[in-house]
């Protein structure tokens, strides 16, 4: 089994970001949020995500839809919806990409 430790990095003002796992199809991601209104801005790209909320509470939009999620709450944003999210109890979010985001290596 090969293990790899990855950086925890600045993603926006209030969130870290620390990839978990990669392969060419497939990653998993850390964002974690340090204090409330802390917002993971609102972008698109053309990968498929999968959201897990381990802990905290926020307020996501996705194309123009907003709803709330807390701890065990699980969604999928489709390839090139414009979404983001502001934090409402600090936490962190697990979000899954396929392909990978090359962008986070």
């Amino acid at each position: 089994m090969f293990v790899k430790t990855f950086p925890e990095v600045d993603a926006d003002p209030g969130v870290r970001r620390q990839v978990l796992s990669d392969s060419k199809d497939l990653m998993v991601v850390a964002f974690r949020f340090g204090q409330e209104g802390a917002e993971g801005k609102l972008h698109n790209h053309p990968h498929v995500q999968s959201t897990y909320v381990e802990s905290g509470r926020f307020r996501f939009s996705i194309d123009g839809t907003d709803f709330e999620v807390g701890p065990g709450d699980s969604f999928v944003i489709p390839s090139k919806a414009m979404h983001g999210c502001v934090c409402l109890q600090p936490g962190t979010l697990i979000d899954t990409f396929t392909p990978r985001r090359d962008d986070f290596l």
